[in-house]
C-alpha cells in the first residue's frame, strides 16, 4: 500500500486540492450531497472538546501525505504544511460567507495532525530500536 501512494503522488495532490475546495466553500456540499440542504453539515461522531469531522479530516490527508512521502527526506515539510493548512483553512473561515472559525474545529485540525505525527515518531523509534 505505501508502494501505491508513494508512486502516485497525484493522489496526495488531488485529496488535498478537493479537501481544501471543500473546506473553503461557503455552505456544506457533503451537505448538499447528502441531504440536499447546504446549510446541514453531516455529523460523523457525536463532538467532544474537538470537531470530530475536523478531527476524522485532517487524520485521513494526514495518513495519505504520510503514506505518500513516508520514504522520502520531505516528510517534515509535509507535517509542517499539514500544520500550517490546518491554521490557515479555519482562519479563513472567518472571512467566508456561510462559514464560521470555532477553536473546537482549529483543535480538531490540529489533533488530527498531530496524531500521524506521533504515530510517525513511534514507528520511528521503532525502526531504530531493531537495528
Amino acid at each position: 500500500m505505501i508502494k501505491f501512494f508513494s508512486k502516485y503522488k497525484i493522489l496526495f495532490y488531488t485529496v488535498n486540492f478537493s479537501f481544501i475546495f471543500i473546506y473553503l466553500y461557503p455552505g456544506s456540499l457533503i451537505g448538499l450531497a447528502l441531504y440536499d440542504d447546504i446549510k446541514l453539515q453531516p455529523q460523523i461522531t457525536p463532538n467532544f472538546v474537538i470537531s470530530s469531522n475536523h478531527f476524522y479530516a485532517f487524520i485521513i490527508i494526514s495518513m495519505i501525505g504520510f503514506f505518500t512521502f513516508l520514504k522520502s527526506k520531505n516528510i517534515t515539510n509535509l507535517f509542517i504544511y499539514l500544520i500550517f493548512l490546518s491554521l490557515i483553512l479555519e482562519i479563513l473561515h472567518l472571512f467566508i460567507p456561510g462559514r464560521s472559525f470555532q477553536w473546537s474545529d482549529l483543535f480538531g485540525n490540529l489533533l488530527g495532525v498531530v496524531v500521524v505525527i506521533l504515530i510517525n515518531n513511534f514507528i520511528n523509534k521503532y525502526e531504530h530500536s531493531k537495528k
